[in-house]
């Protein structure tokens, strides 16, 4: 079940809305600290956590399932979101260094389609990072925040998904420790729930954060679907494929 893009932003813009965006963004810088000059792309609802990207990268794009809807972003300047069918996005093969994948997976009905969409358009050595609500964490059993709604995972769940996708994993880590309510004391403790559950690795974080790379040979090529790239986006992309020898994708 997807949820609207509206009560997503709205989410946001809470005080836990902040909270959780702090606490996942710090993890996810500590994983694209060197991000200059690369291709980043958010699926899902991921422009909270984009913006820390914008001024290295070479460029940074959101695209949102037509299933949620689609938000301008950033507030000021050019658009960088786009509505787009998930699975058959409008983007070159291996165009993109960097995908951050979150409020997308638990909630397609096709998971194994996306992630498949997802390697096609990653580069040679690209990465993408997932966040997905875990089984075990407090947040997937709430439906107040948007990772209360789709399917959570376990980690073995995770891993044979991305496995099954030619993707292999290099990083494990979980987030958002704190209970998903909006009381003043729980958000102000929240850093130190992270910092205890960080030093001793505890299980029960709110989230799976799961870095996974490309690999390069697909034994076999589940579906044949024409892609028609969109002439604003073959644009924009036109300077980074080149220099990346991408001209013929």
């Amino acid at each position: 079940m997807a949820i609207d893009v509206v009560d997503l932003r709205s989410f946001y813009e809470t005080a836990l809305g902040e909270v959780a965006q702090r606490l996942v963004s710090r993890q996810l810088r500590a994983r694209w600290g060197d991000h200059s000059g690369m291709r980043i792309l958010g699926l899902g609802y991921a422009t909270p956590f984009l913006s820390d990207f914008r001024e290295k990268a070479q460029r940074v794009l959101a695209f949102m399932p037509a299933t949620q809807g689609v938000v301008h972003w950033p507030l000021t300047g050019r658009s960088a979101t786009a509505l787009v069918e998930a699975s058959m996005t409008p983007l070159p093969d291996a165009s993109i260094d960097r995908i951050l994948l979150v409020h997308a997976l638990e909630v397609d009905e096709h998971p194994q389609d996306l992630l498949d969409e997802i390697w096609r358009i990653l580069a040679p050595g690209g990465k993408v990072l997932v966040i997905a609500p875990s089984r075990t964490g407090l947040w997937a059993r709430v439906d107040t925040t948007p990772f209360g709604y789709g399917h959570p995972y376990s980690r073995g769940q995770l891993q044979t998904l991305l496995q099954e996708s030619q993707f292999l994993p290099v990083f494990w880590g979980e987030a958002l420790y704190v209970p998903p309510f909006q009381r003043t004391s729980l958000l102000k403790s929240a850093p130190a729930f992270e910092r205890i559950a960080g030093r001793f690795s505890l299980p029960g974080g709110g989230v799976h954060l799961v870095e996974a790379t490309k690999q390069l040979y697909r034994p076999i090529l589940r579906r044949a679907v024409r892609k028609v790239i969109a002439p604003q986006l073959e644009e924009a992309l036109e300077g980074a494929g080149a220099e990346a020898g991408l001209e013929g994708a």
